[in-house]
Formats: structure tokens, sequence, C-alpha cells
């Protein structure tokens, strides 16, 4: 290698590391618009914030600095996706601090569903447990309902999908397609499904949108679904059903990202028109 050919390569790698540092802990806030068939006058603008995939990571002491962001928000409801830990030595304690710190300025109702690394570490009903303890509603193959009047909104929940246990069937067993359904689930596996059922929006997360993600290919891999797999990232549509694909907060294999921001996504919904134009990607 050349002198010159060595000091531009020791200059590149230098300038990396601040950027990869920069995207690992700069979080990017995606909102989108989702049109939703019939919905009721008292839901119109309804704002869901989904957390997801935060794999024990701390944005600041208590997770200050996500608080510090969070509480500039406005939202209906929190939906918190799964792989809220990762690793042999798991804690839970980051999405606690977000839990209790929000309901320090919010007192819109908390829903999670369960992730594969939950599961992986054979402690998912624990983690479920102690989620409860802190004030949050966990959904497993199962229903809540919100009213305003007469109006209502289904949030349904399955168990983790790259595990195979979710059970959609179940799950929506009970609600009607006279009021819309939202659906929690960790990963975009249950999406095809959804749409045969005819719910509304999914939210879910789990691809991290590939943690290093391809300048115009995407994703060039996702466990649990190949690669460069048809649902990566970002809002996808299908009839009258969408689909929220989260890139998450955390990291799993490795705590780099690269092209692909921590992100929250706040979904509003919005009474669907006729002129309604198709999704676009997510965007920053």
């Amino acid at each position: 290698m050349t002198e010159i050919s060595r000091r531009l390569f020791l200059l590149g790698g230098v300038s990396l590391f601040p950027y990869l540092y920069f995207e690992r802990l700069s979080v990017a806030v995606r909102s989108f618009q989702v049109p939703v068939q019939n919905l009721p006058p008292s839901f119109h603008g309804f704002t869901i914030l989904q957390l997801t995939d935060l794999h024990d990571k701390e944005f600041g002491t208590g997770g200050k600095e996500l608080l510090g962001i969070l509480r500039t928000l406005d939202f209906d409801l929190v939906a918190l996706t799964g792989d809220l830990v990762v690793g042999e030595e798991p804690r839970l304690t980051p999405v606690l601090d977000l839990v209790a710190g929000m309901g320090s300025f919010s007192k819109s109702p908390v829903y999670s569903v369960c992730g594969n690394h939950e599961h992986a570490l054979n402690r998912a009903r624990e983690f479920d447990g102690r989620l409860e303890k802190a004030g949050v509603r966990v959904l497993t193959n199962g229903w809540d309902i919100l009213e305003r009047g007469k109006d209502r909104l289904w949030v349904v929940g399955v168990d983790d999908p790259v595990t195979g246990r979710d059970r959609l069937e179940a799950a929506l067993s009970g609600t009607d397609s006279a009021f819309p359904r939202l659906l929690l689930a960790h990963s975009p596996h249950p999406f095809p499904q959804a749409v045969k059922s005819g719910v509304d929006l999914t939210l879910v997360g789990h691809t991290h949108g590939g943690q290093v993600r391809l300048p115009l290919l995407g994703a060039a891999y996702v466990p649990s679904m190949g690669y460069f797999p048809r649902y990566d990232y970002g809002l996808y549509r299908v009839g009258g059903s969408s689909m929220i694909v989260n890139g998450g907060l955390g990291e799993s294999w490795a705590p780099v990202r690269f092209n692909i921001r921590p992100e929250i996504v706040l979904a509003t919904l919005v009474p669907l028109r006729q002129d309604t134009p198709p999704p676009g990607q997510a965007t920053g």
C-alpha cells in the first residue's frame, strides 16, 4: 500500500467512526398518516407511539435523552413491539425507566407484545409480569378495546411470530370489522394473514431496517426473513390494510448501525379517502 493510499485509508476510518456513533445514538422520529376505512369520528387523528427492539439500550441515564424527545410528542397510545432485551444477561430496566418516565407526562395506555429475544432466554413470561406490574397491558394472542363514547378501537396483540407463537385467528376472536383493528406484532410475518382478516393497521419491528442498510437496496439480510426480504422497513399497504415496519432503537448482533438511525414511530389514523395516494417508504 502506498503512503498516500494508507493515509486516505486511515482518514476514511477515522471519519467513519463518528458517523457510526451518530447513527447509533441519534434518534429519528418517523411520522406516518395511515388511512383507515370507516374510522369513527372520535378516533380521527388518533396517534400511536411505537417503540421497538430496544435491546437493553439506554439513551442517557434512566433514558432521559429519549424521554426528552418523547415529552415533545403528542400521542394517544404507546405500543411496545418486542425485543426489549438482548444477550445472556438481559436488563429490563431501560424499558421500565421509559415506561415510568412517560407516566410523568402522559396518561396514554401502554401495550406490549413479546419478541423472539425474550423467548430465546426462556424468560418471556417473567418479563411480561414485570411489565404488567409497571402498568403495561401485555397482549398475548388477545385483544383489548378502547372506547370513546359509542366509538371503539380494537387493540390486538400476538405472541412472537419469529418463534411461531403467534395465533392471529385466536387473537382476533371476539373482535369485528365494524370498528378499526390495530395489530401489534414483533415481526412482519403475520401481515399476509392480517390483510386477509381485514386488519386495518399492523405495527411491527424485528428487522432493524437491516441494521446495516444498503443504499437503493435496503436490508441485505434479516434473521428469520432471509436475504433482501420483501417487508424490511417503512410503510406498506395491501388493499385496505397497512403495515409499518419500525427500524427500532437498538442493535442485536453488533453495536453498529449504518444508513438506518434508531427511530421511534408516530402513526396517526386518518379517514380513508378515494384519492388517498399509495404509501411511500419512511423518510427522516
